[in-house]
């Protein structure tokens, strides 16, 4: 039994996952259901993730805050920056794109259970009343806008706590730290049983007939991380900024790629920084908080989706209107609940910018439920994976 293990753990983590990935399409082709049947260990997975993700942010902002160097606080302004430049210029390639190559949609009802925001104000209310949750209530329903303002709270105050104190905090942070690490050597188990389960139920040809849609918001998410962010960390760091990216991809993008949740993949992102070699109080912080505030895919998913909507009712689209999308979307973005599908919620908000009925807009969404299991796995892959490559350009450049 110990060598076996010994054997499970030396093989690379991705190189696991990819066997996951063939093995789990291979048993829902055989057999779907088989393919249902282990898809519980994806389940399974995901929430072993969220579970220990909201205390993992909790422990580990308070800590790093608490014992945090002078010079962090700039650090992380610059990553914040960073993050908002990476999201506007993600809804304005979005907006570009759309115009080059409209997508139409044949507005379908999908699953429209949830409600939706009507207006930018109720999306900044949201957050707001997130914002003052109990902290014991933020923890067990995963809210981590919520967890980080407490923890930031906490945090600042624990810096006049003695150093007794503070190693205290230190070592809580490992420990949970050590048991997320356990967590994450089962994902390539996790991964089988999420790829066996969504082949199962879904398929891949019913994603046929919106591979025009899906070829641009993969398309443009792709351009984001090939090149956008490339160039944004090029004027950062003044260097080659493609291993840097690569890595980020290699190491969190294929994750957050099955896992769908920003917030679930944040185990994994830490992991990766800590094996980068970047500073623990810089990441412990920043990683939190772009899975909060760092949505590019749902910024491009937003738009994309909205200006199929506009091209299929045949509206006219002004350039200040467009900027304003981007706008809107890129704020909107940061509203989404970072759970899988979370973004498709907010197209209603952006819909109502050109008159769009809730009725159609609400269709829009449902559209976007049928191609979310690859649309949602490509926009959370390249948020997650954004989170990691700021934060190590500016660890990097400083």
């Amino acid at each position: 039994m110990k060598s076996i293990l010994s054997f499970y753990t030396n093989l690379s983590l991705v190189l696991r996952i990819v066997i996951g990935i063939v093995l789990g399409a291979i048993f829902a082709s055989v057999s779907p259901e088989l393919g249902s049947a282990v898809a519980f260990l994806g389940g399974l997975f995901v929430a072993a993730l969220k579970a220990v993700a909201p205390i993992l942010i909790f422990v580990l902002v308070v800590s790093s805050l608490a014992n945090q160097r002078e010079n962090q606080s700039s650090s992380m302004a610059e990553i914040v920056l960073l993050y908002a430049i990476g999201t506007l210029s993600a809804a304005t390639i979005a907006v570009s794109l759309s115009f080059l190559f409209p997508a139409q949609l044949s507005l379908v009802t999908g699953d429209l259970s949830r409600a939706a925001p009507q207006g930018i104000l109720e999306v900044l209310n949201t957050l707001l009343f997130k914002v003052v949750d109990n902290p014991i209530n933020a923890l067990l329903t995963g809210n981590y806008v919520g967890i980080l303002a407490w923890a930031i709270g906490l945090g600042l105050i624990f810096k006049k706590a003695t150093s007794t104190t503070k190693s205290f905090l230190h070592d809580t942070s490992t420990a949970v730290t050590g048991l997320v690490h356990v967590v994450i050597q089962f994902a390539p188990f996790g991964i089988l049983g999420l790829v066996a389960g969504t082949v199962a139920s879904t398929g891949f040809s019913e994603l046929a007939n919106y591979g025009h849609l899906l070829a641009l918001l993969v398309g443009t998410m792709l351009l984001v991380a090939l090149v956008v962010n490339p160039i944004i960390v090029f004027f950062k760091t003044k260097q080659n900024p493609f291993p840097l990216v690569f890595q980020a991809l290699q190491g969190t993008g294929i994750t957050a790629f099955f896992t769908r949740s920003s917030a679930a993949n944040i185990p994994v992102n830490m992991r990766l920084c800590e094996k980068m070699g970047l500073d623990e109080d810089t990441y412990s912080v920043s990683i939190p908080l772009g899975a909060t505030i760092n949505m590019a895919g749902a910024a491009i998913t937003i738009t994309v989706m909205t200006l199929a909507a506009v091209n299929t009712l045949g509206i006219e689209v002004d350039i200040a209107t467009a900027l304003l999308l981007c706008i809107i979307a890129s704020v909107g973005a940061c509203g989404s609940s970072g759970v899988a599908g979370g973004s498709l919620l907010l197209i209603p908000l952006a819909c109502s910018l050109f008159n769009i009925p809730n009725e159609v807009a609400m269709q829009v969404v449902g559209v976007g439920f049928i191609i979310g299991v690859v649309q949602d796995s490509a926009e959370t892959a390249l948020n997650s994976s954004t989170d990691v490559v700021f934060t190590a350009a500016v660890s990097k450049s400083n």
